[in-house]
């Protein structure tokens, strides 16, 4: 009810705030950040009445903050009745698991104007149906809802997709997408156009790396040279009917040309041999096609244009409405009622109607949407808005999805918690293309987790959503060969699903440098110098070619040095968990959470105070045990070294870096393990000071580089010969 109140006062503060904008040139157009951010504001204002407008605006919008506290401070403790509304009718969503569908539409309706009297964008709430026993499916099961509500109301072709931390930074990326989208040609083929993610908030060094410049400025970029991005979940513009399961269009074949040399009946048999009418065939993934370059969609309904001009039992002349541009939908009923008497074409025609249905639904409604392919209202469905209220109220029912393929092959997948992933790749296999779009002012930005236990806990949930995708169907190692997914792409999808799994590699190379010093025994065999001089070559070049690759991209050394950091210390904890815990739910069906429990700041009150906020989370045992142990190898090695004499320094010094190494790597975590006091929590230090304990004494009591001895066991017998 808190947010159901807060729509409605932003609605009202909308009136001005949306006029000033667009008479301003205001950027960006969440006022929050627009007032806040430290800048001259005067800078390119030519108009006089600016300064006089923006002081007014500016204490409505502080005057609008002041009702939003008020509502969240009403809010924090719930009447023992329940919440009421205004009317005095007790609020439907009192119980947030047991609740029916909501839909309020605050703008979009008539008079639903600015203080300019212009009409300002359309703004509903939404809440679906909850009952208990239903899969709810989380943020997947609720964008497929929105989808649904959005056609039944408005039925824009393009859908804008943001987190509900982010906020519009570039009014001008959604015509940028458009750009794309809308593009005569490559449009078409379109499914949807990523913009990269920006965040606030973040310290100027980016200790965890959450600004992530590797992946938005080198991967997603080379990916957007083979089929296109993947898609991240977030600041993303869809075209609509790649979310419906539609392939996209082929290009048309080129016709074989002929030539008058040839005798007329030499052409005859070329056209009854090998020029054949191709005839759709009905695919039960992708609802059905045809082979030419005619949307499938329109091929399953194609008889309402071919009839003759009789009037048939639904109602229509000729083209029955359904060839128009805005189709016409039916009820079931009659579709069955209609099937009598009609010749085979037709029948086969009715009955893909029934598989529509099947496919997307028991709404009329909404099947009549998705075959009007430049968006808009199905011809007549705004008659009456409290039938579409009704109708929508009706999509985002629990039992809506049951027995169709909402989840499964239509709008965002079921089956992982990174459903992001499933859903591009789903698009891309059936031959769509992506963009990749990176205007000059960042379109988008968000808040993202600087603290250590959060950010572990975010990466975590990616990798789990990883390791399970690659344990499904959906696995791009062997899912959806025959159909148009280029190999680069899949090799990048395969990559975007298998790097969990490397933390188990990278977790023995970070603990085999202390064995090593512990033991006095080196790894890596005895190299002469011409095989050293390789090996460091070898070593250079693979620096040297990342360096290369990420200045060209104009990534700094920095920012690459901080993701080598974070891929370190998120492999050898979240990784490793995520691999853990993804084979326990998928193979032995138990689902494993990691709580994290927050402790007190130290200090909050400055703009990174979340920063050295410590919550305690199982992730920060492994790479804690390995800073111990690396530690202790170091301390033992040059102990050794010390007590052996001048001829043991010469193999220390390549033991001592391979530890080093891993200890640098390891800093970023090591210094917010400390937080601003320099103090590590003391569960995290006797948790790690047990594991490397035990792992010490079981190493010495196995050690494997002692020879055993064979034969008798002698003895000295204490007399000198």
């Amino acid at each position: 009810m808190l947010l159901f109140d807060t729509l409605s006062e932003t609605a009202e503060f909308a009136r001005r705030w949306v006029p000033f904008c667009k008479k301003f040139a205001v950027e960006p157009r969440a006022p929050e950040f627009y007032f806040s951010q430290k800048m001259d504001y005067l800078k390119d204002k030519v108009q006089p009445t600016f300064v006089k407008e923006r002081r007014a605006m500016k204490r409505e919008y502080e005057e609008f903050k002041v009702r939003v506290n008020a509502l969240v401070a009403k809010a924090q403790k719930k009447p023992e009745e329940g919440w009421v509304m205004q009317d005095g009718t007790p609020w439907p969503g009192n119980n947030t698991r047991d609740h029916p569908g909501m839909i309020q539409v605050y703008l979009g309706t008539q008079g639903a104007l600015d203080v300019e009297g212009h009409e300002l964008p359309r703004l509903v709430y939404v809440s679906r149906e909850k009952r208990p026993g239903y899969d709810h499916h989380k943020k997947a099961g609720a964008m497929n809802a929105l989808v649904r509500v959005s056609a039944v109301l408005t039925n824009a072709p393009f859908i804008l997709n943001l987190d509900c931390d982010h906020y519009v930074n570039n009014s001008k990326a959604v015509r940028e997408a458009m750009c794309f989208l809308m593009d005569p040609q490559l449009g078409r083929k379109l499914c949807y156009v990523q913009f990269p993610q920006r965040f606030d908030g973040i310290d100027s060094h980016d200790r965890y790396a959450n600004r992530n410049v590797v992946f938005f400025d080198i991967n997603m970029k080379g990916l957007d040279g083979i089929q296109g991005p993947v898609y991240v979940g977030t600041g993303c513009v869809f075209n609509r009917q790649a979310l419906y399961g539609y392939d996209p269009p082929r290009p048309e074949k080129r016709p074989k040309m002929t030539c008058d040399c040839w005798p007329s009946w030499c052409c005859c048999c070329c056209c009854f041999g090998g020029g054949k009418q191709r005839r759709g065939k009905k695919d039960k993934s992708k609802g059905g096609g045809a082979d030419s370059g005619d949307e499938p969609r329109r091929g399953l309904l194609g008889f309402y244009r071919k009839r003759s001009g009789k009037k048939d039992k639904l109602g229509g002349k000729k083209g029955g409405g359904l060839g128009k541009k805005h189709p016409r939908a039916f009820e079931l009923e009659e579709i069955e009622e209609g099937l009598e008497g009609y010749e085979e074409l037709e029948r086969s025609s009715l009955m893909s109607q029934k598989s529509f249905e099947k496919r997307f639904g028991q709404s009329p409604v909404f099947i009549a949407s998705t075959l009007v392919e430049d968006g808009g209202l199905p011809q007549g469905a705004a008659a009456d808005p409290a039938s579409l209220i009704k109708e929508a109220i009706h999509v985002i029912s629990c039992g809506y999805e049951e027995k169709t393929e909402w989840g499964k092959e239509i709008g965002w997948i079921y089956g992982s918690v990174t459903e992001d992933i499933l859903t591009g790749f789903k698009m891309h296999c059936r031959g769509w293309k992506s963009v990749y779009c990176t205007p000059a002012r960042a379109a988008f930005k968000g808040s993202a987790p600087i603290n250590l236990s959060d950010r572990l806990h975010q990466v975590l949930r990616w990798a789990l959503g990883s390791v399970e995708i690659f344990m499904s169907r959906h696995c791009p190692l062997w899912y959806a060969y025959g159909g148009r997914l280029k190999w680069l792409e899949r090799f990048a999808y395969t990559n975007t699903i298998v790097y969990p799994f490397t933390s188990i590699p990278l977790l023995a190379y970070c603990t085999i440098p202390a064995v090593c010093l512990l033991t006095g025994k080196f790894i890596i065999p005895t190299l002469n110098n011409l095989a050293s001089i390789w090996f460091i070559a070898l070593f250079l070049s693979i620096i040297a070619t990342g360096v290369l690759e990420l200045r060209w991209s104009g990534v700094s050394i920095e920012d690459w040095w901080r993701n080598e950091q974070f891929w370190v210390i998120g492999g050898v904890s979240a990784h490793l968990f995520a691999v853990f815990q993804g084979l326990l739910k998928v193979l032995g069906g138990v689902d494993t959470n990691f709580t994290v429990t927050s402790k007190a700041a130290a200090d909050e009150t400055d703009a990174f105070g979340e920063l050295y906020l410590f919550k305690w989370t199982t992730l920060l045992v492994p790479p804690t045990t390995l800073i111990i142990i690396n530690m202790v190898g170091i301390v033992a090695g040059v102990s050794d070294a010390v007590n052996n004499g001048y001829g043991s320094w010469g193999p220390l010094f390549g033991k001592l870096f391979f530890s080093f190494w891993v200890i640098v790597h390891l800093y970023p975590f090591l210094k917010g393990l400390m937080g601003r006091q320099n103090r590590t929590p003391t569960i995290v230090v006797l948790w790690s000071i047990l594991l490397a304990s035990i792992f010490s004494l079981v190493w010495v009591r196995i050690d494997p580089f002692i020879p055993k001895a064979k034969g008798p066991i002698l003895k000295p017998c204490g007399v000198e010969c």
